[in-house]
């Protein structure tokens, strides 16, 4: 009893406690009825949503720690020193978290650059909020997940979540230069229609406008501000940080608990009779968790077993599901860079920002800083012979990139989206940690898209003023081709947009059930398939659709 007595008190001084009418302690010795593993933009929002009945007790635990400054986050520069804002809070600080060290990343617990801390990667992204063309979800997702069942879910989405294509308060739109060249381009030269994006949601073909972000009032938003600070009110609801999951304890196909590890002081939180445990750890680490459990691919598993690493699970216990891990998919990225001598470039600064931008931004939320660099968004689809299509996304960023960072460049961001034909796995690496393996153009037609996409649109450079400085403006389509996948500063880079690697109806039942568990679900990216648009609005409409299903599943209604 001292012994645990001891371990207890250690965790509980590791761990970030979060004001909650649950006494603080009390999370190691509740018996709950939903534990979610992973505080990231689905698993916040199925805690939340699971929580509302206040009939349930539901436990949501992250590895990481505070991010913004409302949970405790206090990463910031010194010109945001007597505030409350961390650098999470300012939107125009998200370029800066890829050049310098944070502590809101993963680190070396994964192969790619992910979040880490309450908000997962909603609290490192740029915060752009899409809602995909109703036929991504009548086009690749099974029954029970058709745009018509995910109507409910989509419009709690929107009356819980504030958006804008304005983010700035004082409701001026910044750093225009770029939009307008592109408009010129892309509108008046290519035959693009300017649109509301969320307005005209279902229309991805040629359209052309400002990117809508999750914010409010000039600050980032996403399900922290929103679902979390709700849910933080309810005496059923607790969020622990600082607790990373080991493994999932089971009976044969039943989750009992999880055994929880902060600052090495491992102890076990146990799942109440009928409970469930959700794991919403993202599209690399989720697969992890579930291998760690002896669930996947029984080859991983004795290569797991063989390394102690399975906690003593015996093979009778495994539980063989190939589909863990399989499916990975990013979007791949080319950078093309643009000038124009009617363009201004903006770089963003984390320590040293222009002093009147600074003062706009800490004054009334105002300002280049009230959003982060992207200027304007784009989508066409490619058609193939057989009616199928790929869809293809363009960002125009406020600044150039690597080599190209003169005052008249911005950069063009290319992606291959849905309808992509490669998609790689999840692998642990030697030690143990988690991370891509094959995800891009292991299809060969999704190369020659992206090259026909990029091909397409520089037919009508002619008619801007804007030329291309990494590829001429002359390329052909077989030129393009060979630059895209010819791996540079510019070409075959992640964009961490991570998804599909434990999909509906192979690694998980349409309830996100993992399949072979009684009581196991998986709801985060790893379930949502490939998108038209960035994932974050797609990731969110999936965890309310999971809040639906598995509240049935409970005896809440959501």
């Amino acid at each position: 009893m001292a012994a645990f007595l001891c371990s207890f008190l250690l965790l509980q001084a590791a761990s970030f406690v979060f004001a909650s009418p649950l006494h603080p302690l009390s999370y190691l010795t509740t018996a709950w009825d939903v534990i979610v593993v992973g505080s990231g933009p689905a698993g916040v929002i199925v805690a939340s949503r699971l929580s509302e009945s206040g009939t349930k007790k539901v436990l949501l635990l992250e590895g990481g720690g505070p991010s913004y400054g409302i949970t405790g986050g206090t990463e910031r520069p010194q010109w945001l020193a007597g505030t409350n804002l961390s650098r999470v809070d300012v939107p125009g600080l998200y370029n800066t978290i890829f050049s310098g060290p944070t502590n809101l990343t993963c680190g070396n617990k994964v192969n790619a650059f992910i979040g880490c801390s309450i908000g997962g990667s909603s609290a490192i992204n740029a915060g752009l909020f899409f809602e995909p063309p109703s036929s991504d979800f009548d086009t690749y997702f099974p029954t029970g997940w058709k745009y018509a069942d995910l109507v409910p879910s989509i419009n709690r989405l929107y009356a819980t979540q504030p958006s804008s294509d304005i983010t700035s308060d004082n409701q001026v739109l910044y750093e225009q230069s770029g939009y307008t060249a592109a408009k010129q381009w892309l509108v008046t030269g290519a035959g693009f229609s300017e649109v509301a994006i969320n307005t005209d949601f279902a229309n991805k073909t040629k359209v052309f406008g400002h990117p809508v972000y999750d914010y409010k009032n000039g600050q980032r938003g996403g399900p922290v501000i929103s679902y979390l600070q709700t849910a933080l009110n309810r005496s059923n609801f607790h969020l622990q940080s600082g607790v990373w999951v080991n493994h999932i304890l089971r009976t044969g196909n039943v989750a009992t608990g999880v055994v929880a590890n902060s600052s090495g002081v491992i102890s076990n939180i146990a799942l109440a009779p009928n409970g469930r445990v959700i794991i919403s750890n993202g599209a690399l680490k989720s697969p992890e968790l579930l291998m760690k459990s002896a669930i996947g691919d029984p080859a991983v598993l004795e290569t797991l077993q063989k390394a102690n690493q399975l906690n003593g699970i015996p093979p009778s216990s495994w539980i063989n599901n190939t589909a863990v891990g399989a499916g990975l998919f990013d979007n791949p990225n080319t950078f093309i860079e643009l000038s124009s001598p009617t363009v201004q470039s903006y770089t963003y600064s984390y320590s040293d920002p222009i002093p009147s931008d600074a003062s706009l931004y800490l004054n009334s939320r105002s300002g280049p800083y009230s959003f982060a660099s992207e200027i304007s968004v784009f989508w066409d689809y490619i058609t193939h012979s057989d009616g199928t299509k790929a869809g293809m996304q363009g960002t125009i960023g406020s600044a150039g990139y690597d080599g190209y960072t003169n005052n008249n460049t911005v950069t063009l961001n290319i992606y291959g989206t849905s309808g992509l034909k490669s998609s790689g796995k999840v692998v642990l690496d030697s030690n143990f940690v988690p991370g891509p393996q094959g995800v891009y153009f292991s299809n060969p037609q999704d190369a020659q898209d992206i090259a026909t996409f990029i091909h397409n649109i520089f037919a009508a450079l002619p008619k801007s003023n804007l030329t291309p400085l990494n590829i001429p403006a002359t390329a052909t389509q077989a030129q393009i081709l060979t630059y895209i996948t010819t791996p540079s500063a510019y070409t075959d880079g992640e964009v961490n947009h991570w998804s599909s690697s434990c999909r509906l109806g192979s690694c998980v039942d349409v309830n996100t059930t993992v399949i072979g568990m009684a009581n196991l679900n998986v709801v985060d990216a790893s379930i949502v398939e490939p998108l038209t648009v960035n994932p974050q609005f797609g990731i969110m409409v999936a965890a309310e659709r999971a809040s639906e299903l598995i509240g049935k599943l409970i005896g809440v209604t959501i």
